[in-house]
């Protein structure tokens, strides 16, 4: 094995061998566990990344011999659990990741693991009801049904019951779901003519999301509003249905090809007729841009959809540098602390959220560039949501010293549990949880 001490290389990822036999043969995976975890243990870098390496080195630390051989292999699934694939550690801090020879990618290994655990069963209901998102939302999002569901998480009573029967915790302040979908109410315009750029198709299919779609619908409109300003044209993805990446959180992938299987013929169609596909919420973009790819490495209509995609303000800095954007801004936003969303940073497209809001004149904006904790259904289940707010903690705090008028995240999941956060660590706060395309959609007085 090579001795040479990390790399200068820049990451690359080798496709998810997920529909092989041996991806799922135990030993294997033991041995190659059993090889990660040790590197990591001589290494130590991504200590304060998330609690997975925490808690490996305590395993080790705690064991009889103080190195791996001390850990048994049963406690390994202890890592697994932990682990909530944001990706910080193989994109940001790991110096084994290949190309160098060791080829460490610890979030895939994760993956993998979870992913034998899920065809084991050995997973619960609960993680099974909380990853299916949009079923969820088709019955939680009915007028009556809606406020029937806000109402209960409202209240103490009824939480605690949703904590002992599916253990999500009774603290975590949870989403309202919407009466009105965003897709049924979305008002889009098409009818300007198509500019392209040198950088970004002149038109634009959006994919709603599930959590615009049935949470918080104002983040689309706040989208379709900013597209029309710009006289950009747009249009719904004509078929829809959940990204896949909690279903790979779970380690669920036969649950991701049946998603994908919905998805990308519409997407691809759009794709190859030339639009720009925008999704509002960082995972789902993540999920076509690169974890879909490397479980589908031979499919033609994936690589056009992920080299379609685009985070909203990837694609609004990218328009403003091909001279496409308006800057004709009313409202300045004053202070804005802004988080930079694991599964943003990931993408590898810098921090385009910040350079679009700097845009506008009399805007401050503090960018936090550290996980929250929350990820996905991980930060509300009983089991992880202590540990959720203590990974958390720094973000809290950060965010709030600048004393800001603003407190936003391209995660919208991420801005709530910050506003739990900042409350429940007791600063009176008075900014408002703005998404940055609502604030978007302010500047520019809409």
């Amino acid at each position: 094995m090579s001795k040479r001490e990390g790399s200068l290389e820049a990451p690359t990822r080798h496709p998810i061998a997920w529909q092989r036999a041996d991806y799922y043969d135990e030993a294997r995976l033991d041995h190659e566990l059993e090889r990660v975890f040790d590197i990591c243990h001589g290494c130590r870098r991504c200590v304060n990344l998330c609690n997975a390496f925490p808690t490996l080195f305590d395993l080790v630390d705690e064991g009889s011999t103080g190195e791996l051989d001390g850990v048994a292999r049963k406690d390994f699934v202890k890592v697994v659990d932990q682990c909530y694939l944001c990706d910080l550690c193989f994109m940001t801090k790991c110096p084994y990741v290949p190309p160098h020879p060791w080829n460490v990618d610890f979030p895939h290994l994760m993956l993998r693991a979870k992913a034998v655990k899920f065809r084991k069963g050995e997973v619960r209901l609960r993680d099974k009801v909380l990853t299916s998102t949009d079923a969820l939302g088709k019955l939680a999002a009915i007028p009556v049904v809606a406020q029937t569901v806000n109402a209960a998480n409202r209240n103490g009573a009824a939480r605690a019951v949703l904590q002992s029967v599916l253990g999500v915790d009774k603290r975590r302040e949870l989403p309202p779901y919407a009466p009105t979908r965003f897709r049924r109410a979305a008002e889009l315009r098409a009818e300007w003519p198509v500019r392209d750029g040198e950088r970004t198709p002149g038109k634009v299919a959006i994919f709603s999301t599930c959590y615009v779609n049935y949470n918080e619908p104002g983040i689309g409109h706040d989208l379709v509003a900013v597209l029309a300003h710009n006289e950009i044209p747009a249009v719904l993805a004509p078929r829809e249905t959940c990204c896949g990446m909690p279903k790979l959180e779970l380690g669920d992938l036969e649950g991701v090809r049946r998603l994908k299987d919905v998805n990308i013929p519409g997407l691809s169609a759009l794709a190859r007729d030339g639009y720009a596909i925008l999704a509002a919420v960082p995972s789902c973009a993540l999920m076509f841009k690169q974890e879909l790819p490397l479980l589908f490495p031979d499919d033609a209509d994936i690589r056009a959809v992920a080299d379609a995609m685009f985070d909203p303000f990837e694609y609004f800095i990218l328009r403003h540098r091909d001279g496409l954007l308006k800057t004709d801004f009313k409202q300045p936003l004053g202070k804005v602390s802004y988080h930079i969303p694991c599964h943003s940073r990931v993408q590898n497209i810098g921090q385009k959220t910040r350079e679009t809001l700097q845009l506008v004149p009399g805007t401050e904006v503090t960018t936090v560039e550290r996980c929250a904790g929350h990820d996905g259904t991980w930060g509300v289940k009983e089991e992880y949501f202590d540990q959720s707010m203590k990974i958390g903690r720094p973000v809290f705090r950060q965010m709030a010293q600048a004393g800001p008028d603003f407190i936003s995240s391209d995660c919208p999941i991420a801005g709530r549990h910050i506003q739990q956060g900042i409350r429940d660590g007791g600063t009176e706060l008075k900014a408002e949880k703005a998404h940055p395309l609502t604030l978007l959609r302010r500047a520019y007085g809409l």
